[in-house]
């Protein structure tokens, strides 16, 4: 599932893709992508111009004219922008035709992504219940320090909760806690001021540096936009079983944790 560098990645393309580019036509080829109302999605997306491009946690946010468009990619989601004569297939889900002749086409091979309409005046902070974004005054070592004794399970496991903080997943998590030197299975109760406080910064530095990056390329992600993902390419332990830790250079181990497969360094990360 792409993360918040992949997202982030995908809007700031798409801004300077399409901003200001009129939605003269669009086409659902496949009903349950749209979580608003089909018709009237159909009725008020029409004739509105893409004029701000935000991301909120996963989801990507489209300020048109008079409404909000948002998009959830899930497992597979794709954008595409590409000339309206190029041939479809049967995994492009929803087509935007734009005022520029070209078209904006989303493909998904699961169906799992999701798009709705909503008013400008919106409520995104707290929207779906997601907690701070990475870079909010609010995500600091207090904070995370506070909500974590009030959790019961793994520190990987409120990596992973939305609410603890928006756009964190399995890749960076498993990145974020060798980069502070914890077991991804360490109670969150256990969590020290000095880990809530590493974990901040290790959470705000990975992600920055993945973005610069275009984010990461693993299995189907890609933006689709002309931008491929090289964080892939310095991941410490994510997918790297059997490997040789870069820091002790012991071996990397793959279990479970929060029901998720979990790279770490035994010898590194203490639990």
């Amino acid at each position: 599932m792409p993360e918040l560098p992949e997202v982030e990645t995908v809007v700031r393309t798409l801004e300077h893709q399409i901003k200001n580019q009129e939605i003269t036509d669009v086409e659902v080829l496949w009903n349950r992508i749209i979580a608003s109302d089909l018709d009237e999605f159909k009725t008020r997306i029409i004739g509105q111009h893409f004029r701000e491009f935000k991301r909120r946690g996963k989801y990507l946010i489209f300020v048109l004219d008079d409404y909000i468009l948002i998009s959830h990619l899930r497992m597979e989601g794709k954008f595409f922008h590409e000339e309206k004569m190029k041939d479809t297939n049967k995994h492009m889900h929803v087509i935007f035709t734009l005022g520029s002749g070209k078209q904006l086409r989303y493909h998904d091979t699961r169906k799992f992504g999701r798009m709705e309409l909503v008013p400008l005046d919106y409520d995104l902070v707290h929207f779906k219940g997601l907690g701070p974004e990475p870079w909010d005054e609010e995500f600091n070592k207090e904070y995370c320090y506070s909500e974590l004794k009030k959790r019961s399970g793994p520190i990987k496991g409120a990596l992973l909760d939305q609410s603890f903080v928006a756009g964190v997943g399995n890749i960076y998590a498993d990145e974020i806690c060798f980069a502070i030197g914890v077991d991804p299975r360490k109670s969150c109760k256990k969590m020290t001021k000095k880990n809530a406080e590493d974990l901040v910064e290790a959470t705000k530095t990975i992600l920055e540096h993945a973005i610069s990056l275009g984010g990461t390329t693993i299995r189907s992600y890609t933006s689709s936009l002309g931008v491929t993902g090289r964080f892939q390419l310095e991941v410490k332990v994510h997918g790297k079983e059997h490997e040789r830790c870069p820091r002790c250079n012991n071996e990397i181990k793959k279990i479970r944790v929060a029901t998720r497969g979990t790279y770490y360094c035994p010898h590194c990360q203490k639990r």
